[in-house]
Formats: structure tokens, sequence, C-alpha cells
């Protein structure tokens, strides 16, 4: 069992982020945001996938002047992403922004960042605090001699002191790079030093495929620490919508947060005797919507699959072109090759109704 790093709590629009809250998903768009209905629709798109925080690049007066549309238009909180430019950064708390991702190191001057953090204090954003390997001041490069762990760990926890100075206790960190070992060491190091809340990724992880493994290795490794308080997977792709269901499957993987059956299968191999691999993506595609945390077993042959489907919630351990039904341990009954799919989803559903009718009842 994982225990959750204590932090603060932070409100961000209608969520709390921190360590009495789930750990919350979130992406950011990919479309021109002078262009508020292209921006819209991938908001939108986010959200359908089980996005939980949606965050959008503000570059220029035309993207802050349309961030009072994009919050009143979507259901989850809005973030707005800045560099360079703080008269943007205030602009965005300015227009209703939830929360605010700066990266002091690249704002500039140290009383840019001080106007920012006043305004945020005065309107009640929080502030992600953005630390990068590829952005870090030039005094903690000169001292480290490259962006190491302890650099950016020192960057963090200077920007965290300095925004607390000016009365900002809404703070969200994230440390990212794009070497894992780096950015596990750096997430460990500043937990351990600090009760701010962590976004955690892999920062330019790659394509879809690579990508997908490079951030389940680095952000699966820091979430069974017991860090991490919201996650992005960042790849690269012109659909963002696609990095949901990687994020979704790293906190199920690692048990942090499970929204979804875990559906187990053994390897193919010479002693199996059903469609191993069609029947698991049936089953896979017909349970798409279920949100039932139970995990479920189908193996394919008699050697470990009897023993490994018991101790699931739900199981199959097949023969040839059968397999036996589990439920909770116990065998429920012997089923065709051709009905195993069939039954699996109905006691599912079986299950689905009994934890609905439980629901129901405690309140």
């Amino acid at each position: 069992m994982i225990t959750r790093r204590p932090t603060i709590q932070v409100p961000v629009g209608d969520l709390v982020i921190g360590s009495d809250q789930p750990v919350f998903v979130q992406s950011m768009t990919t479309s021109d945001s002078d262009d508020a209905q292209a921006t819209l629709r991938q908001i939108r798109a986010l959200q359908d996938a089980g996005c939980e925080l949606v965050r959008v690049t503000i570059p220029t007066k035309a993207a802050a002047d349309n961030i009072p549309f994009w919050v009143k238009a979507m259901s989850v909180p809005f973030i707005a992403d800045i560099h360079f430019n703080h008269v943007m950064a205030l602009a965005a708390i300015a227009n209703g922004a939830h929360k605010v991702r700066i990266n002091p190191g690249n704002i500039g001057s140290e009383k840019k960042v001080r106007e920012v953090l006043e305004a945020a204090r005065i309107k009640g954003t929080a502030i992600r605090i953005g630390v990068n390997s590829g952005s870090l001041e030039k005094d903690l490069l000169e001292k480290h001699g490259w962006p190491s762990p302890d650099a950016l760990v020192e960057s963090a926890l200077r920007h965290v002191a300095f925004a607390r100075d000016v009365g900002v206790e809404k703070i969200i960190v994230s440390i990212k790079s794009t070497d894992v070992q780096s950015a596990v060491a750096a997430n460990t190091a500043f937990a351990e030093q600090s009760d701010v809340p962590l976004h955690v990724g892999i920062t330019e992880a790659g394509d879809p495929v690579y990508g997908a493994i490079k951030s389940a290795a680095g952000i699966g490794a820091i979430l069974l620490k017991g860090i991490g308080d919201t996650i992005r997977v960042s790849l690269t792709t012109i659909d963002p919508a696609r990095e949901i269901p990687v994020a979704y499957d790293i906190l199920k993987a690692t048990g942090v947060r499970v929204t979804s059956p875990e559906v187990i299968a053994c390897p193919t191999c010479g002693r199996i005797e059903i469609d191993l691999e069609a029947i698991v993506a049936e089953a896979k595609r017909r349970l798409d919507r279920c949100t039932l945390p139970v995990r479920i077993s189908v193996l394919g042959c008699a050697v470990n699959g009897p023993g490994e489907a018991r101790e699931a919630d739900i199981g199959i351990a097949g023969g040839k072109g059968e397999g036996l039904l589990f439920r909770k341990g116990e065998v429920v009954r012997k089923v065709r090759e051709d009905e195993i799919v069939d039954a699996l989803v109905e006691e599912i559903r079986v299950m689905e109704a009994e934890a609905a009718a439980a629901l129901a009842a405690s309140d």
C-alpha cells in the first residue's frame, strides 16, 4: 500500500490539489490559442477523454482575452501557461485563470516575478512554479556545473521561499527533466524538503509509443514513492487527448488511482488452447466505459491459470476450448470459449449493480 507524502491543499477551480485528494490528470492544448473556438474544441475533447485540468499557452493579448470565454465554457479548471512575458501572467490572472504556470527562471527580473505573485495573492489564483532542466538559472548552472537534481531542487525551493515571502500560499511545483533518473531524483529530494504539492511529468518524452514508455518509467517510479499530486504524460502528438489514457494507465498500474478495470493476461505460449489475444481485446472493448476498479485475470492455460484467476476479483482460467470462471477466488462455472467474454461482462455487470446498491445504502 502506497502512503502519499503529506502536502498542503491547494484549491484550483472546483478541485483541490494535494495529498488529501486523488492524483489528478492534466494535459495541454496544441491549438493556436489566439483562435478561441479551435482551442475550445480541444479543451472539450480533452474533457471528454477524462482530462481533469487543462493548460493553454498564453503568449499574446488575444489569447489572454480569450480566457473568460474558455473558463465559462469548460467544466474543469483552466491553467494559463506563461513563458518569458510576465505581462501575460498578469493578464491571465486578471482574466480569471484558475492557475497560472510560470517558470521564474525565464520570466526575467525578481521584480517581475514579484508583480505576478502579488497579483495572484490578491486574486486568490494558484501558482504553479515550473522548474525545467532546460531553463535553470545561470548562477545554479555555474554552481552545480549542469542541471543536476540538486540544482533543480535548489531552484524550486528558492522560488517557493520567495513566493511565501510575498504571501502566496497557493503553490504547486513541477520539477521536470527529459532524463528519467534526474526527474525521479529531483522530485524525491524536493518531496523530502517541502510540503508543496507536486505536478509530475517527464518533459519532452517523445512520440506516442516511446513517450508513453518513458513517462511510465519516470512518473511511475515517482508515484510509487507516494509522491505526486497531478500528472501529465507529455507526448509528441497533435492530438493531446492521446495523453489521457496513458496517464490513467500509469495511475492504474502503480495502484495509485484505479478508475477502470485492470485486465491481466498471460503471455502467449505453446500451452494456450484458446484464442487469448482475441478474448482479451474483445473484453477490453466491451468494458471500455466501465469505471469499476476491479482486477480481471484472463489466463490461457492450466499451469498458472487457476491460481492467478483465484487471486483476481474475477478471472478466467483457460483450458482446451473452454475456461473456468472465477469470482473472488471461487469457481462460478465452466464456459465454452465462445462464451468467455459474455460471462466476464455478465459478472462485471452484477458487480456494478452490487456496488451501486452498496453506495445507495450508505447514503
